[in-house]
């Protein structure tokens, strides 16, 4: 008989929470107004046709919820939180490798949802400054994923080195 197993959530301490409440302005708030600064301020009720709103909609609902996916994961399973920026840690860091839930689609799954978010506000916005800003991001973002693994190296060695060898990066 199979038994199912209640992940014990562990309470979110002050650090944490302003953690998470920074990361989702940053990147649900701040990045796509900074798209819609960068591309002139466009009128929001721009009627789009029905397949880029199609499009948009997708992208916007399907990349927040991977990054929301993989943020509560990451918590519930890792015990810890992605509050690590460039080798800093603002957070206590995952206790083992994920490999599994969200992270059988990718290593970042997290960063593959909101550049799939972001990508959301490249198609309703439709401009070429937007898809600069999510250039640069990525370009940010791609640094950032540089140093996580070299970390995640020295922290798992052979176990994330056979990770990498069957999942992709994004």
């Amino acid at each position: 008989m199979k038994t199912t197993r209640k992940e014990k959530i562990v309470p979110l301490a002050g650090k944490e929470i302003a953690g998470y409440v920074l990361g989702g302005v940053m990147f649900v708030v701040m990045l796509p107004a900074i798209m819609w600064l960068a591309s002139g301020m466009p009128n929001m009720e721009v009627h789009i046709g029905a397949w880029r709103a199609l499009g948009t909609g997708m992208l916007i609902i399907g990349g927040l919820s991977l990054s929301v996916w993989t943020i509560v994961y990451m918590k519930t399973r890792g015990k810890g939180n992605p509050m690590d920026a460039f080798g800093k840690e603002i957070g206590p860091r995952t206790q083992h490798l994920m490999t599994d839930g969200p992270y059988r689609l990718n290593r970042n799954p997290m960063l593959t949802g909101t550049l799939c978010y972001l990508a959301g506000y490249i198609v309703w916005l439709w401009t070429w400054q937007a898809l600069l800003v999510w250039c640069i991001f990525f370009v940010i973002m791609f640094v950032q994923v540089l140093t996580e693994e070299h970390r995640l190296q020295k922290d798992f060695g052979e176990e994330y080195e056979a990770y990498c060898k069957r999942t992709r990066r994004f």
